[in-house]
């Protein structure tokens, strides 16, 4: 007990020093859960290898209350894998330990700050190890009382109580001050020891700086059968050091250098030379399969089918090529047709239901294990997970997006459900990749290249059955599109994708009859763009017209013109710019005037315009 203590002690005395010297960070967040932390690493519960990170059998680490960043770093300075000299290039700019942790420094499991993510994440590598590696490993994630609030923390409850993983162990941190003040609820534990009861958690209230009592919670937690388990600790913000203990305004702010002798001697003597030692997992080895070959690809050629039920056909088939692959739905399997592959693989499939937030931190926590992790919804509904996706690529996600029942062609069911602000979204992820499909064949082709690639990838999919454009050995790639209709005497360009490739093609046919050829491009992958293919059409036909069922903002026709900016032809744009109701998706799709007869209507403007 006495080495636990002095290890206490060393852990505030680096989150104290790195943070004056940083002149920026968290030490009092810190401070409030350093006894808990040394109690679970150095306690004899926790078991890591440290010379490997990535060991799958290690017990998993998050901070979902990243911010107490300076607790983070100087844990693995006590165990002995941070210099004292490091643990001072604390934010700096070439440091690897950055304000809020993220991959750069490999000890962190997922990129975390934006608070109300690591329970989320934590289920999925829970989710992962007991029912799919089978391994005993432990997942345990340090939570803020602040970060309570956020209605991601219930989902991700409700949801590992349904699984039942006795495996995950979440901490939280009930230090009573947010960044403004106090918190909902202050130190009032019952309420979170009924909540998480409530939940079907298996509560456990301490006294946060009491280490008897920190032990004892972690080996209880290891007892847990069937039920994930909540320590609810009371602590004190600042703890260690009285002029800052429990201190509102102390949030986000180091002490000064002035006053850090002040705070270091309220401390008392500090070994800096004690190191806490780690017991090493057992060496097991994860469940896995084999590779092996695939159903041969097979659309009949005169039957129209709609691209999701494509999406689902396609998991189907290519899981045994791809035995890592993982699919993750929010309760719309049967419209996503997410289903097909449930009903196939049943052990690889795990319902979200409502609760997006959570299934896509949910996804990101079984990728980061090493699954490919599909993740599909209806495009609409994504949105609600925007934070989840961004964050996900700090965190060096391998998670596929499919977003179905995009825009307004799905129809009756109205603006509520229709995917309008996909796009735009999913083309800010840095390094992301954003598919189109058109019809089934290219969907599946574009679902194995989503298999494949290593990153996040959104695959937008279609409500209506479209006609087969494509054979079913048609080479896809990332970055490419397809010139489906050209000559030498094209006056315009059309370039669409999904459903308004369709209509651009019917677009096609009624302006031959008129002596008007146009090329027709669909650019199945919006990012990255086709630059070549774009730029040859724009000097072959001096005008490039887009076509999208997705606002203006942020969509095909911003994107095409980003990419030939610097060129100097007219690049023109037909999106949805009126309030979306409900009608048949012909009707709507007339009424946004991107149909093929507004397609006409444009391309004659155009041709007139130029002939003049």
């Amino acid at each position: 007990m006495n080495n636990l203590e002095q290890l206490a002690k060393l852990i505030r005395y680096f989150s104290l020093v790195m943070s004056t010297e940083a002149g920026s960070g968290h030490p009092t967040s810190s401070l409030s859960a350093a006894d808990l932390m040394t109690g679970l690493l150095f306690g004899g519960t926790f078991r890591y290898d440290l010379d490997d990170p990535r060991n799958p059998n290690n017990d998993r680490l998050l901070f979902s209350k990243g911010h107490a960043s300076p607790l983070f770093y100087s844990l693995w300075a006590a165990a002995g894998k941070i210099s004292e000299q490091e643990l001072m290039s604390f934010r700096k700019f070439d440091s690897r330990l950055e304000g809020h942790p993220t991959p750069a420094f490999p000890y962190t499991e997922a990129a975390t700050g934006s608070l109300g993510q690591g329970l989320s994440i934590g289920l999925g590598m829970a989710l992962n190890a007991k029912y799919l590696d089978r391994l005993p490993y432990r997942t345990y994630v340090l939570l803020g009382d602040s970060e309570m609030a956020e209605g991601s923390q219930w989902e991700a409850m409700e949801i590992a109580s349904y699984y039942k993983l006795d495996n995950l162990i979440g901490i939280i941190d009930v230090n009573r001050l947010g960044q403004r003040g106090e918190t909902m609820y202050g130190h009032d534990l019952s309420v979170y020891k009924q909540r998480a009861s409530a939940f079907g958690w298996e509560p456990i209230v301490i006294d946060g700086h009491h280490l008897p009592q920190v032990l004892t919670a972690f080996k209880q937690a290891l007892q847990s059968r069937d039920r994930p388990v909540m320590i609810i600790a009371r602590t004190i913000k600042g703890k260690g050091v009285p002029f800052i203990e429990d201190q509102n305004g102390w949030h986000g702010k180091p002490v000064k250098k002035d006053d850090l002798a002040r705070a270091l001697d309220a401390l008392g003597p500090v070994d800096r030379t004690v190191r806490g030692r780690i017991e090493k997992p057992e060496d097991l080895k994860p469940k896995s399969a084999s590779p092996q070959e695939a159903a041969r690809l097979s659309y009949p050629e005169d039957k129209p089918v709609a691209t999701r039920k494509a999406y689902g056909t396609a998991l189907e088939r290519l899981f045994p090529r791809y035995p890592g692959m993982v699919v993750l739905d929010g309760e719309v399997g049967n419209s996503t047709y997410a289903e097909l592959f449930q009903k196939k693989y049943p052990d690889r499939f795990f319902e979200m239901f409502i609760a997006e937030q959570n299934m896509v931190g949910t996804g990101l926590g079984l990728s980061l294990r090493g699954k490919t992790a599909f993740v599909s919804t209806f495009a609409a509904f994504l949105t609600r997970a925007f934070d989840q996706i961004r964050m996900s690529r700090y965190s060096r996600a391998n998670v596929k997006f499919c977003g179905s029942h995009a825009g307004v062609a799905i129809g009756e069911d109205g603006s509520s459900q229709m995917g309008l602000e996909d796009i735009a979204m999913f083309r800010t992820i840095l390094d992301g990749i954003v598919l189109y499909p058109s019809d089934a064949a290219s969907t599946e082709k574009l679902v194995e290249i989503m298999a494949q690639h290593e990153g996040i990838a959104y695959l937008r999919t279609t409500r209506k059955e479209t006609p087969i454009l494509y054979r079913t050995d048609e080479v896809f790639r990332i970055g490419g599109s397809k010139v489906l209709r050209s000559s030498k005497s094209d006056r315009a360009t059309i370039v669409a994708a999904g459903i308004t490739l369709h209509e651009a093609l019917q677009a096609y046919d009624a302006l031959k009859t008129e002596g008007i050829m146009v090329r027709v491009i669909d650019l199945y992958c919006i990012k990255p763009l086709d630059h070549a293919t774009l730029t040859q059409a724009a000097d072959e036909t001096g005008v490039v017209l887009t076509v999208e069922d997705h606002y203006a903002e942020g969509g095909i026709g911003e994107a095409v013109a980003g990419s030939l900016g610097a060129h100097k032809t007219t690049v023109l744009s037909l999106a949805v710019r009126k309030m979306p109701k409900s009608g048949k998706p012909g009707e709507l799709l007339d009424y946004e005037e991107i149909s093929s007869a507004a397609i006409v209507n444009k391309v004659r403007t155009i041709v007139q315009g130029r002939e003049k």
